[in-house]
């Protein structure tokens, strides 16, 4: 470990090394250094990133007993290395952590929920507790209680230690090591083995916030942020809010009653507009039967098929003599239908499947409801003409 600058200082931001190492994997071309403070892959918990010698670490990852440095120029070897750690990104990564052990702990100490799983992504962190249905109040007083203990700006402390040393401490959860065990202790709250970096206090923590939870497979996975997480999150929404409440012509606190208005309203005007547009229908159909003595062909442009589908069926239960025949042409396609009144002749699935192979089409029906569509092989005159053709054989 003795290589490893971050376990040694987790506030150590620059240091001096030497390349021993350089290589390219399927990850891209990388050097191995003498030591370094950049934190690889690990533990639940994403790669540093900064520069050596200014050229930019875009990921570091611990392969095959040894930390390459992925980089995005060339570094020669012999000189001496100046790395660079970017601690904006450094600082995020333990207060998250940090804040991850937090809250795993007030959920175990609190309501004995085991933390099954942990991610630390670049918006939000998860954990998985092994509970199938997370009670609201449960989740909530979890959150009071992680506050509480980084409020209280306890101590956090790393330490390295023996198997043997482990029965002085009630770990939170086993262990998957035998050697090289590292703990990361808040005392009297929390005890875990962990190989991540870690802020001196739980006050540099600054603040916990749950955003959500949902049931995954037989656990439940929280979404959570900490440190200065909270305060983006806060600022995200609250320009949402202030961007809402003169659109919405309500304060936040009412923002909720005038957003339901708002979706009754939209029901309400959806339902009146498709009795509008049925209405419509009714009256184009009634219009061709009229203009067509009952024995209707007509052809379309962008017209939906579910749209030729409702006034095929309306034109057939006004006049039950009558066959139907609707060809569009929609976005390239061709789309038909057949339809017929249950006093006329002609069986419809027959007239669709000898269409079929002018347009490479499938589709189905019965003998008084047929449909399909296909490739514009021909054009929709042509492919009318010969469904026309069909019917007066």
């Amino acid at each position: 470990m003795k290589n490893k600058i971050y376990y040694e200082d987790a506030y150590r931001t620059n240091f001096t090394s030497k390349i021993i190492k350089s290589g390219q994997d399927e990850d891209g071309q990388y050097v191995v250094l003498e030591e370094t403070a950049f934190y690889p892959t690990g533990g639940g918990q994403p790669y540093d990133i900064g520069t050596l010698n200014g050229v930019s670490v875009g990921s570091v990852e611990e392969k095959d007993g040894e930390i390459r440095h992925y980089v995005s120029g060339t570094l020669e070897r012999g000189i001496d290395i100046q790395g660079e750690i970017d601690w904006e990104h450094r600082f995020d990564h333990m207060q998250q952590h940090s804040g991850q052990h937090i809250l795993s702990a007030a959920f175990d100490n609190t309501f004995g929920y085991k933390t099954v799983s942990f991610h630390l992504g670049k918006e939000y962190l998860t954990i998985d507790l092994n509970i199938e249905q997370l009670p609201e109040e449960d989740a909530w007083r979890a959150e009071e209680l992680a506050n509480q203990i980084i409020l209280e700006n306890r101590p956090i402390e790393t330490k390295w230690v023996s198997e043997d040393e482990l029965s002085q401490y009630t770990l939170r959860k086993a262990l998957k090591v035998t050697e090289d065990i590292r703990l990361v202790i808040i005392p009297d709250y929390d005890y875990n083995g962990c190989g991540g970096t870690h802020p001196r206090s739980t006050g540099e923590v600054a603040a916990i916030k749950i955003l959500d939870w949902e049931k995954q497979k037989k656990n439940t996975r929280v979404r959570f942020v900490c440190g200065n997480r909270v305060r983006k999150q806060l600022s995200q929404k609250h320009k949402v809010l202030t961007e809402l409440s003169p659109l919405l012509n309500a304060s936040e606190e009412n923002m909720a009653a005038a957003i339901n208005r708002i979706l009754t309203g939209t029901k309400t005007l959806e339902k009146e507009l498709e009795a509008a547009k049925e209405s419509l229908l009714q009256y184009e159909g009634a219009e061709l039967l009229s203009e067509n003595d009952g024995q209707v062909a007509e052809l379309f442009a962008n017209r939906p098929i579910q749209e030729l589908q409702k006034l095929a069926k309306i034109m057939v239960s006004l006049n039950e003599d009558s066959r139907i025949i609707l060809v569009a042409e929609n976005d390239g396609k061709l789309q038909f239908v057949c339809a017929k009144g249950k006093n006329a002749e002609g069986i419809m699935k027959e007239w669709a499947a000898a269409a079929f192979p002018l347009i490479n089409g499938k589709g189905g029906g019965n003998e008084t409801f047929a449909q399909g569509g296909g490739e514009a092989l021909v054009s929709a005159e042509e492919l009318l003409q010969f469904l026309k053709e069909n019917l007066e054989a």
